[in-house]
Parts: structure tokens; sequence; C-alpha cells
């Protein structure tokens, strides 16, 4: 494991996402400030997720035909610049063209960030959930941030989050040079131009991460239908768990807003936890065990009849819903070995674009028939998913740059001739 270049890159998936997170803490000062109506400020979070999750596959498969390192800073360079002007703009088309900018930028960066990661990380499971991690530290840090600099100068302070990414530009430009004055190496792609031809042409990998592997599209179309029956739940327990606690609960809207932080909170340590744990019992411990806590952790947070419950619940969902995230990620690059960039972009783009989707038909079951209506539909709709998870079948690969040993794939592995 090359912990130094897993850091750095664990920093720039910090201030990327940190950009994915500004654009729905900017909604509310758009209503407040420019007047917009929910329906317009709706037309701005498809241009951030819904552009963004269209664009991902495109840049995964761009990555796979020939390592591009320069995506990584181009992309979160770009997210800020949008996220920037879309601040400073006056005008709605000119925000709308620059929300979905800064959405192409994030979708750029993630493929081949995720594919440097898992290379960096060899093949431990911890190694790529610290890098998720920095993702989800940098939504959450996006609320805070956007409120202290329009809150304090407005939007015409915009200019001022673009910041990290300036500093994160400048870092990754000094990083070349810093680490081959102390002999350091970068970490060997995943795939190469020719191994990716060779897996298009052949249906074999010749290349680094895939060598003498197929491309198993079954297994990873599976995996995808796990995703967004994953997505579904956590966009939508998002979005409601807050209103549940004051509407159905009595608490104030300060104490809504804790149970969302204790949810975002227990995501990130799961996150960590599910890397340990696929490290120390196998990576589909942490998918299966990830997916059976949430089932019943979903259903307390339906049924709470009091605040601590739901505390309780909601950290617990948390947890578990993060527990798989890492081994996830590695999966779907060890299914399509000679796509590693196109597997990245497709279960971090397409496949999560499914929880946003969905919303509108949730929202109008909240209006119709309440909150605790939703949360046990989402109950029911959960099982699908968690029956994927038990029957997924792993498929282990030697990454370059592991000190292990390719592990041998269980008996039930599925395997495309």
């Amino acid at each position: 494991m090359k912990k130094g270049q897993l850091g750095f890159l664990a920093g720039t998936h910090l201030v990327n996402d940190l950009y994915q997170g500004a654009i729905p803490a900017m909604l509310p000062f758009l209503m407040s400030q420019r007047h917009y109506s929910y329906a317009a400020v709706s037309g701005l979070a498809f241009a951030a997720s819904g552009i963004s999750s269209l664009f991902q596959p495109l840049f995964g498969a761009l990555s796979d035909r020939k390592p591009r390192p320069w995506m990584v800073p181009a992309g979160f360079g770009t997210a800020a610049f949008g996220v920037m002007a879309a601040g400073l703009s006056g005008n709605y088309l000119v925000t709308w063209l620059c929300v979905a900018l800064a959405g192409i930028g994030i979708a750029a960066y993630h493929p081949p960030a995720t594919s440097q990661a898992r290379a960096a990380g060899g093949s431990s499971q911890q190694a790529m959930s610290i890098f998720s991690v920095g993702g989800t530290i940098g939504g959450a840090t996006a609320p805070t941030l956007v409120t202290l600099v329009i809150g304090a100068a407005g939007f015409a302070g915009s200019y001022l989050l673009a910041i990290p990414a300036l500093v994160m530009v400048i870092l990754w430009a000094l990083k070349g040079p810093w680490m081959r004055s102390r002999g350091h190496t970068a970490a060997a792609p995943l795939v190469t131009g020719a191994s990716a031809k060779a897996g298009a042409g052949t249906g074999t990998g010749t290349g680094s991460g895939g060598e003498g592997r197929t491309d198993d599209w079954r297994s990873f179309a599976r995996l995808v239908a796990l995703i967004v029956g994953w997505s579904i739940p956590f966009v939508t327990v998002t979005s409601m768990v807050s209103l549940h606690a004051q509407r159905d609960l009595g608490e104030s809207a300060a104490v809504g807003a804790a149970v969302l932080s204790t949810y975002t909170a227990a995501g990130a340590a799961g996150t960590l936890l599910g890397g340990w744990v696929g490290d120390r019992y196998g990576r589909m411990t942490s998918v299966r065990v990830g997916y059976l806590v949430a089932l019943p952790a979903l259903l307390g947070v339906a049924w709470a009849p009091a605040f601590p419950v739901l505390v309780l619940s909601a950290g617990v969902f948390g947890v578990a819903m993060f527990l798989p995230f890492a081994a996830q990620v590695t999966l779907g690059q060890d299914y399509l070995p000679n796509r590693p960039g196109t597997a990245s972009g497709l279960t971090l783009g397409l496949a999560m674009a499914a929880g946003g989707l969905c919303s509108p038909i949730f929202g109008w079951l909240a209006d119709s028939s309440g909150l605790p209506a939703v949360f046990y539909a989402l109950f029911v709709l959960f099982v699908v998913p968690v029956v994927i998870a038990v029957r997924l079948p792993d498929r282990a690969l030697h990454v370059p740059g592991s000190q292990s040993p390719p592990l041998a794939e269980p008996a039930d592995t599925h395997r495309v001739q």
C-alpha cells in the first residue's frame, strides 16, 4: 500500500465532493436571495446530479482507453469554477449552465481517481474505505462552508469557495517533483490502453489488473442492481429523516438536523469499519453483514415511537449502509478487470442516480400517506437488494502494488467463458 499517495488522493476526494455537496447547500440561498421557485431549484439539482451521473460512465470509458491522471485535478478544478460562477451569476440560464459544468467536472474526477486509489491501495479494502471517506467528509463539510461564505458575504463572495480547489491544484502540481526527489514512484495503473483494447477485442485482459481474466458483465449487472437498491433508501432517508423527527415526533428543527448529522457521521464511520472488516474477514462479509443489519435498522426508522429510537435506528442504518461501500467499488473493478474506469463510472454514476430519480415518487407518497408510509415502503423495497447481496459472488484479482497474493475465488463464483 502506498500510504502517501492514498492519503493525497483522499484529500483530492474531499475537495471534489466538497463541491458536490456545495450545490445542494446553495439552493436555499438561491431561493431566499434570488427568489427561485421550487421548480427552478429542482432544475438546478438535476443539472448537478443528473448530468453528472450521465457523464460519469463516459469519463470512465475514456480513462480506460489510456491512463489520464490529469483528469483528477481538471475534474475538481472544473467543479470549483462551476460552483463559483453559479454563485456570481445573476441569470438563471447561466446559473444552470454553470451548475451543469460543475457536475461534469465532478463526473470527470471520480473514475480516474478511484482507479488510482485502487492501484495505490493494492488489495486492501481499508485503503479504498480511506479514499471513500475523504469524499464523505468533503460532502459533510460543504453546508458549513457555504453557510459561512454566502451567509456572511452573499453570493458576491462566491469566489472564496474556489480556494480549496486552488490549493489542491497547486499541491497536485508540486506532488510529482516532490515524489521524484524522495525516490517515490507512482502506483501502476489498473489497466493500460493495450489491455483495454485486448479486453475489448477478446474479453481477456493482458495488462496489469486484468491479466488472463474476462469481464464478468453478468455479475457486474447484479452489482449495479444491488447499488440501485442501495441508493433509493439512502437518498430518501437522507432527505426525509430530519422531517420525520420534526413532523411525526414533534421535535425542533435543530433536533431534526442532529438526527441527520448522526446519520451522516455514522456513514463515515461505517465506511472505515467496512474497510477493516473487508481486510480481516473478506469483503463479502462487509457486503452481506451491511445489508442484513441495514434491513431491521430501516424498520426501526419507520417504527420509531420516540426520538431516542429514531436516533439509534438512524445511526445503525448509516453504519450498515456504508459498511459495504468500499467493497462494492472494488467488486465492480474486479468484475470488469479490463475496464476499471467504466466500472467506477457506472457504479458511482448511473446506479447512484436512481435514488434521485425515485425521489418524486416517495415525495408523492409522503404527501398522500405520511412519512412513516415512505419508510415502510422502503423497507419492503430493500428486501430485494438484501437478497442480491447474500447471493452476490466474489471475484478476487491481484492488484499491482499489493503485497498479498491473489485470493482464490469461491466455488460459486460466476465466470464468463
